[in-house]
Formats: C-alpha cells, structure tokens, sequence
C-alpha cells in the first residue's frame, strides 16, 4: 500500500503555527494565525532576509498591491512593466499594476490632481475604506458621510478588531494584516465569508491555514543539483528537509521539493521507491499508475506519465526509481544508478517470477523491509549469500539490481532523553531507524521512541555514519516489540485430527478479524497475543502475552503486581460488558480517559518478549466492579 501523507499534519508539525490572541493595540506576533496565513497567501511578504517588519508603516502603492493578492485577480499581475494611470505612477513603477487593478476594481482612487500617491503612507480609514471595497460595500450602502460611515461599517463588521488606530492614523503592516485577515473572516455584501468567495474553508472564525498553503504551494520540482530554483532569495528561506527542519545546504540531487513564495519557505523530499517496473495501468500508452515489484503509485506529473509510458524511456521489465512527492506521488522517474540510491533494511519474503517477454528468464523477487517504511520489492537474477530476516543493502544501475547481505555492525550505549544520541553518537536529523527481527518482521521507528533505554551489542544490527559521523541508519534486533501487531484474541482453534476446527479471530482496534493461519497451529489461549505475519498476510507467528492485574492507571503508564508499565502510544481498551439484549458478554472499545482503576477491574496485557525497550501494555481489558 503506498505511503500517504496528511498536508494538514505536516504544516503543524514543521511550521508550527499557533492562533495566538494579541493583547489589543500589540504588534501581531510573526507566528500568529493571523500573520502566517496571510503571509502563506502572498498578501504580506518579507524582504530579502525573510524579516516581516510588522512594525513598519504601509504605502498606499504597498497597500494596492495587498489588496490584489487578497482578492481573485492575485494571478493576473503578469511580468514586465504595467501601465501609466497617474502623473506620479509611470509603467515602469514596480506597483503599476497592482495599482491599475485596484483602481479599474474600484477599491481604491487617485486625487483630484491626477496623482495617486503611491509612497505616501495609507491611513486608518483608506484602508478601510478600500477593504469594504473589496467586499462589495461601496458609498451607496452605507449610511452617512466619509469616513464616519466606512469606519462605523468596518467596525460592525469586525474589519477593524486588534486594531488601535484613530481616524487619520497610520496604518502599520501588523495593522494591515489584522485588517486583511478579519476581511477573509468578515461578510462581503452578498452575506457570504468572504474567504470562502476565494475558495477557503473557514471555520470558527479561522481560515484553514493549511488550506490555503496547499493552494498557494508551488511545485513538485525535482533540483538538478545541490541547489534549488527559488523565486525568493535562498539566505531568506526557510527549509523543511521531510518534516525536520533544515538548510538548503542539506539539498541533494533529485530530491523533490515545493514552496510557498509568501512564506519564503521550502518542503523537501526525499522518498524514493526503487525496483523492477512489474506494471503500468491501465496501459502503457497512457499510464496512470506504476507497480515497483508488488507496490502501485499514482503518478503525479506529467513528466513522470511521459517517461513511463511507451514514448519514453521506461518499460515493464526496466529497473527504475521513483522519485516521490510529499503524498507519495510518482513526480519523476530515473534509473537507480543515476541517482546512486542504496537501501537498507531487512528481507521479508523471497519468491520466483518470471520478468517480461518472450521466453522470459525466471527472476527471483525479493521483497525488502527497508528503512524509509516500506517494503519495497526487487527482481534480481539469483538469490546468494541471504534469506528471510538477513539484513541486506540494495543498488541499482542500468544493469538490474544488486543485493548484498550486510555483515553485522554493532553499537551500543544509551539513548539521550531528547532522542538525539545513542552513546557518544549523535542521530542525524533525518536518522532512519528499523526494528527488525531474524524471521523477517519489521517495524519503521523513531528516535523518540529509543530515548532513555541502553541498547547493548545484541540490540543493534547494523548502523552507517554520515559524512559528519551521526548515524543515519541503524537497524536494530527486534528492541521495540514494535514489530508485533496486537489482538485480543476471542476465538483460539483446537487441533484436531491434524487441522483446525474454526479459525483465529481476535479484536484490532475495536475490529473483530478473522486471520488466516494457513493451517498452522499456535499455541496461545484466548487474550491478548502478538501476531506477525507474511508478505501474502497470512500468520507467520503469534504469542500470548502476559495477563497483569494493574491497580492504578494513569495517561502514559500503569501500575500492577508490584511493578510499573509503560502504556503504548496506541493501547486499545476494551469494555468487557453483557450485551442487555443477548445476554451475551462483549468486547466493547472505549477511550483510555473513560476508565479507572476505582470503577473497573482493570487487566493488562504486556508483551513479554524481551525486548530491550518493549515490556509495553499493549491491551487493556476493563470489567466494571
């Protein structure tokens, strides 16, 4: 299944935007709401070092051209030079025409001596004026003289809300932004949110600001070399290398990346899927999707459709890497050698094929855990020197694919509380990290997840250091438990006769799942159990956990026997509960905050593997008292 990503999860994550609530007449905060959502629109912009100056003053030619990127004709400034409307605004001005659109839109005018003014500074009520404008509020609907009835009507309209200013005042950049963000919350003229007229969502008063920086992203491009293309200068941006945040000297070739030009900041990717091309849907001729040994992905641009499809360079058979967006989109397509990618990672499967063609030669497949998260699929002549759970490396070129097995690296050491060193080492920002076990499981964890356990020399498998000696990859010895897929178990099969009666059937997160144990008998009781399995999602291994009585309970750890537990991130809780109209006893999930010791009985169920950072409650059966 290809990897997806939420836009609206990242954006939190990386920019970090809080609606923060300015004290009246207060310079707006940089990291307010207000201020990146409409920096993320390109009304307001910093200058070359990225500073947004929040306390600068605004020039009624400034003030043109923010009204035109806050309204729907923001992508009809074209290049080159504007036109001549008054005596002091000439068409080389580098406002012209914004000034020549917000003029002809009525929003604002020049003076009775034909100039307009543009580096004069703009005042409380022009502003305003111009704003209710914008909204479909000219003189005609409102009653009074200027400005009294346009300050009056920005008021009641709540244009004028965190903005201190009297008649005459002159209006800052955080003023502006105040201003132009109450007016994509505010009613136009026709009753409705004005943002909403440009294709926003707002709710609650705020505008989707992830929303509006997927629409206002530019890209997927894929850099040429160690640099990037940037319509704003580079010293001024502001990097995310995927998720973290970086520098643009961290750049690699073919690494894919987007922008938003208002916010001077640049999302980086890195994701590649590399393999044997096993097929293109629904055709060749005009491909839409691609399959990488036994994963499909969409394809995303038109360059990657032009490459996959028959008047390209690639074809079923042909050894490729995808390069991937940030949802995990096919943006381009090179071969593996020119982008000299290697994976790592653990061998889950190895199965025979044949590749394409007449006549074709068998090809073993090989499918690989590796440590970007997924499990990638590689055709290869023949398999030599690994098996299922032997950790391997993975090139390519313009010859097929090489799989070598990896000799054991070990390390040990503690990991730092901040999850950035283990031992003397430190993680780099983008580490990859791989729980992995000898039969093939694998699990993609993160450093956060490690921070406080020591790992000895059995813990780690392998690791590899960076040019600044941090590791970036490190493969470990099934540390976590993580590996493991957990279900309380409600129906456990007898053997009988040399096959199972019935077969396992277990609750997954609130689920009941029947697994296929393709006639392998395990031996567990009913209650919580540790499941993994094969490639083709059939049971490879399943064990019970262990039962505890647990006596307190809290949001991140219990307590029972006499001991404490770690809870995991993700422990499923059941009400176990007779069902009033079958009399029968359920399995009901409920959320962790809605039981306690005092009313319940409460049993733990904790993987009792021994695994150095495992020991975790993974299940929690709850039975009112």
């Amino acid at each position: 299944m290809m990897k997806r990503r939420i836009l609206a999860l990242l954006l939190a994550v990386c920019t970090a935007v809080t609606l923060l609530t300015v004290p009246a007449g207060a310079t707006a905060a940089a990291d307010s709401g207000e201020v990146q959502t409409i920096r993320a629109l390109g009304i307001l912009v910093g200058d070359v070092n990225g500073n947004l100056n929040l306390e600068g003053s605004v020039t009624r030619a400034q003030f043109a051209k923010m009204l035109v990127n806050a309204s729907s004709y923001k992508d009809s400034v074209g290049d080159g030079e504007g036109v001549s409307l008054f005596k002091d605004v000439k068409s080389d001005h580098w406002a012209s025409q914004y000034i020549k659109i917000a003029v002809t839109q009525g929003w604002m005018v020049g003076y009775t001596n034909g100039t307009f003014r543009p580096s004069q500074s703009i005042t409380l009520e022009q502003a305003c004026t111009s704003v209710l404008r914008l909204l479909g509020y000219d003189s005609s609907k409102l009653a009074g003289s200027f400005p009294t009835a346009q300050l009056s009507k920005a008021a009641s309209l709540g244009l004028r809300d965190q903005i201190t200013l009297s008649r005459g005042g002159t209006m800052t950049r955080s003023d502006c932004v105040y201003l132009l963000y109450n007016a994509l919350t505010a009613q136009n003229s026709e009753g409705k949110i004005y943002a909403t007229t440009l294709g926003y969502t707002v709710t609650n008063g705020h505008v989707d600001y992830a929303a509006v920086v997927s629409a206002n992203l530019s890209g997927p491009y894929v850099s040429s070399g160690r640099s990037l293309d940037l319509p704003f200068a580079s010293t001024a941006a502001k990097v995310y290398r995927n998720g973290t945040l970086s520098s643009l000297s961290s750049v690699q070739e073919y690494d894919v990346y987007y922008y938003n030009a208002g916010m001077q900041t640049v999302w980086i990717y890195t994701d590649r899927a590399g393999g044997t091309i096993s097929a293109l849907t629904p055709s060749a001729a005009a491909p839409t999707a691609v399959t990488v040994g036994t994963t499909s992905y969409t394809i995303g641009t038109a360059t990657a459709a032009y490459k996959l499809s028959s008047m390209g360079g690639f074809k079923v058979g042909d050894t490729a890497l995808l390069l991937l967006g940030m949802n995990g989109e096919v943006v381009d397509v090179v071969n593996g050698s020119a982008a000299d990618t290697i994976y790592y990672g653990v061998v889950s499967s190895i199965g025979t094929g044949k590749a394409s063609g007449t006549n074709a030669a068998a090809v073993v497949n090989v499918t690989v855990g590796c440590t970007d998260g997924v499990a990638h699929t590689f055709s290869v002549s023949e398999r030599s020197g690994f098996a299922v759970g032997s950790l391997v490396s993975v090139s390519m070129a313009d010859g097929g694919t090489t799989i070598k097995a990896l000799s054991p690296k070990t390390l040990s050491g503690t990991v730092d509380k901040a999850g950035t060193k283990l031992g003397n080492l430190t993680l780099a920002a983008d580490v990859q990290i791989l729980d992995t076990t000898n039969t093939g499981a694998w699990a993609k964890i993160y450093p956060s997840r490690l921070a406080g356990y020591t790992l000895n020399a059995a813990d780690v498998r392998y690791y590899i250091t960076n040019s600044d000696g941090q590791i970036s990859y490190l493969l470990l010895d099934d540390v976590t438990g993580d590996t493991w897929s957990f279900y309380y178990m409600t129906t456990v099969p007898e053997k009988v006769d040399g096959s199972l009666q019935v077969s396992y059937a277990g609750l997954k997160d609130g689920k009941t799942t029947t697994l296929d144990a393709n006639g392998k008998y395990f031996s567990i009781a009913g209650g919580g159990a540790g499941v993994q399995f094969n490639t083709d999602g059939t049971v490879k291994n399943m064990r019970q956990l262990r039962s505890v009585t647990l006596d307190s309970l809290s949001s991140v750890s219990a307590m029972g026997d006499g001991s404490t537990y770690t809870l995991d991130t993700g422990v499923q809780v059941y009400l176990r509960q007779r069902d009033s109209a079958t009399l029968t006893m359920g399995y009901y999930q409920t959320a962790l905050s809605s039981v306690n010791a005092t009313d319940y009985k409460l049993t733990g169920w904790v993987d009792n593997f021994g695994s150095t950072a495992g020991g975790r409650v993974r299940i929690i059966i709850a039975e009112k008292k």
